[in-house]
């Protein structure tokens, strides 16, 4: 091997443990960070205050909270666990996004809001109560109630995403 090939090699090594060092810093700061003491979760009924109500919202954000919660190696009990989390739908509204010139909307947007009070008895610094927004835009010219479902579970998906966030990594 001549002196080139060697240098090329050596460049092309330092390249890969650089890119794998930053690659291991990125995941972890996706990575949970819940204390090693907290052992159990409890996630409380999300009642829905909105205005407009949908009807299988609470049921929805509920249960999808839990099965996040599920993905961690905390067990879940019904009440009063280490991650407590409680809380209401305070929103669940239309707007128009986009009017064209006859003031018809050309798009819409679903948003909702939950309203989120997070304790953990073992470590209170951790709590918090931080109302979470989530929305959708869409065609305004097709029927609602043929797109609401889809609408809501990515909308739901992107609030459990946060809330996740917020409750069990450090970010």
């Amino acid at each position: 091997m001549n002196n080139r090939n060697i240098y090329i090699a050596l460049i092309l090594f330092a390249l890969l443990f650089l890119i794998s060092v930053l690659l291991s810093g990125c995941y972890s700061l996706k990575g949970s960070t819940i204390p090693p003491d907290v052992s159990t979760y409890s996630v409380g009924f999300f009642e829905n205050k909105a205005t407009t109500v949908n009807p299988q919202l609470s049921q929805i954000i509920t249960e999808k909270l839990k099965d996040k919660m599920n993905n961690t190696r905390l067990n879940f009990t019904r009440e009063n666990g280490d991650f407590n989390f409680n809380g209401a739908i305070t929103g669940y509204t239309i707007s128009p996004v986009t009017v064209q010139g006859d003031a018809t909307a050309t798009q819409n947007r679903l948003s909702i809001a939950v309203n989120v009070k997070f304790e953990c008895l073992k470590h209170p610094e951790l709590n918090f109560e931080q109302t979470f927004n989530g929305f959708q835009d869409f065609d305004a010219t097709k029927n609602f109630s043929a797109l609401e479902n889809n609408l809501v579970a990515d909308i739901t998906d992107q609030l459990i995403q946060e809330i996740f966030n917020k409750a069990a990594v450090n970010w």
